[in-house]
């Protein structure tokens, strides 16, 4: 059994230092409840509007403000602004006390209507699950869990826990996007059809005219809903989750096992061939 923490917080654009302040508040009291793991929002330690500030203060992975957040007992997950040398991410990294032990890079970055992340990051070009206290873990930060291909290869990773950071606002889409039940579906729909774990952690709070809906929660491999937030209001909720009834649900039901990996690959290439040939 294995104790998740996540928080729905707030964050102030740009105020990194700040942030991290805040952000060890949350981590105590996610030790101070035994949790081993405490997720955070994408981009927690930064802020989301990148475009509204003229420095962002990117960070490496291995940079003090995030390396402390790891030595007050649980693991880490941490949504912060990537200094990649020439290139900017937009990432998440899993913390340890002994160090990162992943950074994912966020794959799909929206620009179109409100969105202009690629004004401001560089997209990954990597998806990996890796071993943990707690089990098998991967991480799709907010867009990624849209594109449908993206989940089932964490679970084809052996991914057992997904974690999705996300600054999900009203505001930003067209008013007839219905996000809160968009992402309550997708999420059950993710849990049920890649059998794991799904941990959803949203951001609260107003920024550049967007307000954040929170609503985090974790679901079990069947959909089932364990715990939920509330939606726009800042709070810790902790869940025991049985790591195991994910490889049990797959062993009674082998849907990934019964992927034919070879054809995907086969059909796939076909389609790059053909879009190449256009």
């Amino acid at each position: 059994m294995a104790r998740i923490a996540v928080a729905q917080v707030d964050c102030t654009l740009g105020e990194v230092e700040a942030n991290v302040k805040a952000a060890l508040e949350q981590i105590r009291a996610a030790a101070a409840a035994g949790a081993d793991v405490v997720a955070f929002p994408e981009l927690a330690l930064h802020g989301y509007a990148l475009g509204r500030i003229e420095d962002s203060d990117p960070l490496r992975a291995d940079a003090p403000q995030l390396t402390q957040l790891a030595g007050l007992g649980p693991d880490v997950l941490m949504g912060f602004h990537e200094d990649g040398g020439i290139r900017r991410f937009n990432s998440a990294a899993y913390l340890t006390p002994n160090g990162p032990l992943h950074v994912h890079r966020k794959l799909s970055l929206p620009t179109y209507l409100a969105w202009e992340e690629l004004k401001h990051a560089s997209p990954g070009d990597s998806l990996r699950a890796v071993d943990t206290r707690i089990g098998r873990i991967a991480t799709l930060i907010c867009n990624d869990a849209w594109q449908p291909a993206l989940p089932w290869l964490a679970a084809q990773d052996g991914a057992e826990v997904l974690l999705v950071p996300a600054n999900s606002a009203q505001g930003m889409g067209p008013d007839a996007l219905d996000l809160i039940t968009i992402w309550r579906d997708l999420l059950r729909f993710i849990a049920c059809m890649q059998q794991c774990w799904v941990i959803f952690c949203n951001r609260v709070g107003t920024e550049a005219g967007a307000r954040f809906w929170g609503g985090s929660c974790v679901l079990a491999p069947g959909g089932e809903l364990v715990a939920e937030a509330s939606l726009w209001e800042p709070g810790l909720i902790v869940a025991d989750i049985e790591v195991s009834a994910a490889r049990r649900s797959r062993f009674q039901v082998p849907l990934l096992a019964d992927a034919r990996l070879e054809l995907i690959e086969r059909e796939v290439a076909r389609l790059i061939r053909e879009r190449a040939g256009a």
